[in-house]
């Protein structure tokens, strides 16, 4: 069995990804690992080859921040796919890390479903951190709870939309498996004007002219407060040194938050909310 890692990355330092993190927590289960990295502002490319390993092919290109939707991200992320040779294909994006405590619980998966045609994916579980390395998203409504981030190497199957997941080429779903192993994302832990920028940028990747100007001046750092969790676990021990060196304070609002039992119920009739809301405005 031989599997190839991926992943892109553009501007990673000027933004605070954890790229560097997010490659190593995945290395040790990947006989290569193919790195798209886009022209940049800063010394992302230099920080990629510092890696220290055999195993990491990178290669430059040149983004086109022009496509809507965010289709550049999987535009870029099926380059670096279609140069991957494993049996499978472990994708991470620049801001996911995988916990070391799930490498032998996903090398069995992957062992264990290499000749099952009927399993063309491996989906993981998201715990998405939120404005500090304490927090977490808990809204199950508003927040991705899984994602498939190994696929069967396959010109069938391709990145999609925005990059969040893989499909065939025609657009229909693959047939994932859902395993006992979670992704840690930490798109939105950043210092606070790190955050902004970001943010400001990313929208840019969606919108374009006075739409995009609209809703990029109703944002703040941090604003979707109200269902955080306290994180009472272990990071990556990857993400330890970076972690180690975060400088910015982060206010929570734990104590505004409506009780446990309240928010339950308020997420679970959100979909009938935003219905009637929708109902309401036609």
């Amino acid at each position: 069995m031989k599997v190839s890692g991926f992943t892109i990355i553009r501007n990673g330092e000027i933004f605070a990804y954890p790229f560097t993190e997010a490659i190593l927590s995945i290395l040790p289960l990947c006989d290569e690992m193919i790195v798209n990295v886009g022209k940049s502002d800063d010394d992302t490319l230099d920080i990629v080859k510092s890696i220290d390993s055999g195993k990491i092919k990178i290669f430059e290109s040149e983004w086109n921040m022009n496509l809507k939707g965010g289709l550049v991200l999987s535009v870029e992320t099926n380059k670096a796919l279609q140069k991957c040779s494993g049996d499978w294909c472990f994708y991470i994006q620049s801001d996911e890390v995988l916990h070391e405590k799930y490498h032998d619980i996903v090398r069995k998966e992957m062992h264990d479903n290499l000749n099952k045609s009927s399993v063309e994916g491996l989906r993981f579980r998201y715990r998405h951190f939120y404005g500090s390395y304490d927090y977490y998203q808990d809204n199950y409504r508003k927040w991705y709870i899984k994602e498939s981030r190994i696929i069967r190497n396959s010109k069938k199957i391709v990145s999609w939309g925005d990059a969040m997941d893989f499909r065939h080429n025609d657009g229909s779903k693959i047939k994932a498996k859902d395993i006992d192993a979670e992704i840690f994302h930490y798109g939105w832990v950043r210092p606070p004007d790190v955050m902004m920028h970001k943010r400001i940028e990313f929208e840019k990747l969606y919108e374009k002219g006075k739409s995009a100007e609209i809703k990029i001046a109703g944002f703040k750092n941090f604003d979707d407060l109200g269902n955080l969790k306290k994180f009472n676990e272990s990071h990556p021990e990857v993400m330890k040194h970076r972690i180690s060196v975060s400088r910015w304070d982060f206010d929570a609002k734990l104590d505004h938050q409506h009780p446990d039992w309240l928010r339950k119920i308020l997420m679970f009739i959100q979909p009938l909310t935003k219905r009637l809301k929708k109902s309401k405005v036609t």
